[in-house]
């Protein structure tokens, strides 16, 4: 392959990632708007929340309700506050730069941010007391927190994960880990009845979207800066 192919191919990718970039932000931006508007009027995939609250309440069991209650711990914001300083120091050990840790701070500090946003511009009320199981929750409904800023944490975590290995079974390993946990504080949110189904969906679009930003923004600055626009280590 010539030095001018091979220049096209690396110009193709510095244009191509931020362009799924894009659309993953517009595709994220849209579905949580959607989902907004349908809390907010009780229609469209809102309305099936009560009846899909039902049919999961229905299924509990003692097993998986510990199960849940192990995960929602997790999800937590004073867990994943403790998560994220503890995952910064370690990069910054690892990588002997503040570039990862700093991602990983400021991608947790702007979905805290989104989280509490989206909750007040919403304001929706959560499923009746008499379906949690654990203390009641008084702030808004809308997005869940918990499926929001765990999936950004351990989102993050395997993106930065991804890009410090080369091992495509330790790529795949992270990232199946990263879905698999951050689906499970998600759903566990619906069984121990703190949320409607829409909320954790709204909180996973939000996620995503927060996500494509922040990795869009680190891999156009990562690229630049080297002069022939390769990643830099």
């Amino acid at each position: 392959m010539s030095m001018t192919d091979r220049g096209n191919r690396r110009q193709g990718r510095l244009y191509a990632v931020p362009a799924a970039g894009l659309g993953l932000v517009l595709l994220g931006t849209i579905g949580t708007a959607g989902l907004a508007d349908s809390a907010t009027e009780s229609d469209g995939l809102a309305a099936f929340d009560p009846e899909l609250t039902a049919d999961v309440v229905s299924v509990r069991r003692a097993g998986l309700t510990e199960v849940a209650q192990v995960l929602t711990f997790i999800g937590s914001m004073p867990v994943l506050v403790l998560l994220t300083v503890v995952g910064a120091i370690v990069l910054r050990l690892l990588t002997a730069s503040w570039r990862a840790p700093g991602l990983l701070v400021g991608a947790m500090v702007g979905s805290a941010i989104t989280t509490y946003a989206l909750k007040l511009a919403v304001g929706r009320q959560r499923p009746g007391a008499d379906l949690v199981l654990g203390p009641p929750d008084a702030n808004s409904a809308f997005p869940s927190g918990h499926a929001l800023n765990s999936a950004v944490f351990f989102g993050m975590l395997a993106g930065l994960m991804w890009v410090g290995t080369r091992s495509t079974l330790a790529r795949l390993a992270v990232l199946t880990g990263a879905v698999v946990i951050s689906a499970g504080i998600g759903l566990s949110r619906i069984y121990l009845g703190y949320h409607w189904a829409t909320d954790v969906l709204a909180g996973w679009l939000a996620a995503l979207t927060w996500l494509a930003i922040v990795g869009t923004v680190a891999y156009v600055t990562r690229s630049r800066s080297r002069p022939d626009g390769s990643p830099a280590a």
